[in-house]
């Protein structure tokens, strides 16, 4: 069953299992693929004593070996995809990790971008002014509670006392 598997991986870089025969899977073919980065004569009748497939052995020492020629292991990736209907066994896709497109986006390093406190000035601003940006918060609570105090003051003009007074 092993040796069926490891050569519909080979042949199609990604199969649909369960997770039992996945992980199995897993442990048995990447010795191989190990054994594929050494392309001697010796290597390849050893993988093809696993595989008695002609067709797996050419593919795994061709394009797959020259795919993970520098990789430290870990060739096969598995996914989990959920539970198969008929008896509940939990099924996942197991991959050849460099044949991947989705995950291997190799067009270039991605831009790190830079993250900012919430609500703050930004540093550039304090930079410029040269205030920090808690006194700037100090100054702008300054700033309302003597807005505040005028607006109370205005209104206790503007009042008329019981007594028909207006202002106190």
């Amino acid at each position: 069953m092993l040796k069926n598997m490891s050569c519909a991986l080979i042949e199609h870089k990604r199969i649909r299992t369960t997770l039992a025969k996945a992980k199995a899977l897993r442990i048995y073919i990447e010795p191989l693929i190990t054994k594929a980065r050494r392309n001697t004569t010796h290597s390849r009748r050893v993988v093809f004593s696993y595989l008695q497939s002609k067709e797996a052995v050419i593919e795994l020492f061709g394009p797959i070996a020259a795919k993970v020629g520098d990789r430290p292991g870990g060739y096969v990736r598995i996914l989990r995809t959920g539970f198969r209907p008929g008896d509940s066994a939990e099924m996942c896709l197991i991959e050849l990790v460099d044949f991947n497109e989705i995950y291997s986006t190799s067009d270039g390093p991605k831009k790190k971008t830079r993250r900012r406190k919430r609500g703050g000035a930004t540093t550039n601003d304090a930079a410029a002014t040269g205030t920090t940006v808690v006194e700037e918060a100090v100054a702008d609570t300054g700033n309302e509670v003597d807005d505040a105090t005028e607006n109370v003051a205005e209104a206790t003009e503007n009042t008329i006392d019981d007594d028909g007074v207006k202002g106190a």
